[in-house]
């Protein structure tokens, strides 16, 4: 990415975090409800994003690992499933219901599927994890009823997996190490106060080597932007190769 894009982009999220705070809601959602995310329109895009190849994203940092459960309930390291494949990595509560919450990174991530799903050069080379950061309520039973027909592999090359974690002990050196915010707030709107979750959206791309190229906030996370970042990493994956190939002729 060129310095000039990356900082627009950094300035503008920054002044942007605040209003995009997200306020969750401790109600648990059904399927039927997670699906109906797909249903809802996605922000339009106000701004003309660079063409794939044109900019660089540069390595922010690695991404970090721990224990995370499956939808099966088993202990697996994080950094399985954010390595050989770029890798797109969002933070989630099932309770979610905010449009511009986990609900938008919900129907981003299914758009991309289906675009993903009719391009050859990007087949078998990307893969989805959505993670959550409600343990106590977000079990492995219920990560694989919000998932559905997601958590299959439709033909496209393209895994979708739905994870959490054993505990918050499990689950904070994670969202530290990401950076990922999140905070317990008061609710009582209902005239008893509950306390709930509250945080702001974050999806994390990264790339095949496990380091994170690109943070994606509210107000850049639309598919055309991500899209062209993902294919952006495959071009430098390929000239990579390329260059690679070159040097073991000589």
């Amino acid at each position: 990415m060129t310095n000039e894009w990356g900082s627009a982009r950094a300035v503008i999220a920054a002044l942007h975090r605040r209003a995009w705070v997200v306020s969750l809601l401790g109600c648990f959602l059904s399927a039927a409800i997670a699906f109906g995310h797909e249903a809802e329109s996605l922000p339009i895009l106000d701004f003309d994003p660079p063409s794939p190849g044109s900019y660089t994203l540069h390595r922010i940092m690695a991404a970090p690992d721990g224990e995370v459960l499956g939808i099966d309930g088993r202990a697996e390291r994080l950094s399985q499933f954010m390595r050989k494949r770029i890798t797109l990595l969002g933070f989630i509560y099932t309770a979610c219901v905010d449009p511009d919450g986990c609900p938008l990174a919900y129907r981003v991530f299914d758009a991309l599927k289906k675009s993903i799903k009719t391009a050859p050069a990007l087949r078998g080379k990307v893969q989805f994890v959505t993670l959550s950061f409600d343990p106590a309520r977000d079990t492995p039973a219920v990560m694989r009823q919000y998932a559905g027909s997601h958590v299959k592999d439709e033909g496209n090359g393209l895994r979708w997996y739905f994870l959490t974690t054993a505990s918050a002990r499990k689950l904070m050196p994670i969202v530290e190490g990401f950076g990922q915010d999140i905070r317990y707030v008061m609710d009582r709107s209902n005239g008893k106060p509950r306390r709930e979750l509250s945080h702001v959206l974050k999806v994390f791309l990264i790339d095949d080597a496990g380091f994170v190229r690109e943070i994606y906030t509210s107000t850049f996370l639309h598919p055309q932007t991500v899209l062209n970042d993902i294919e952006t990493l495959i071009m430098e994956q390929r000239a990579r190769h390329e260059s690679v190939t070159v040097n073991q002729r000589k």
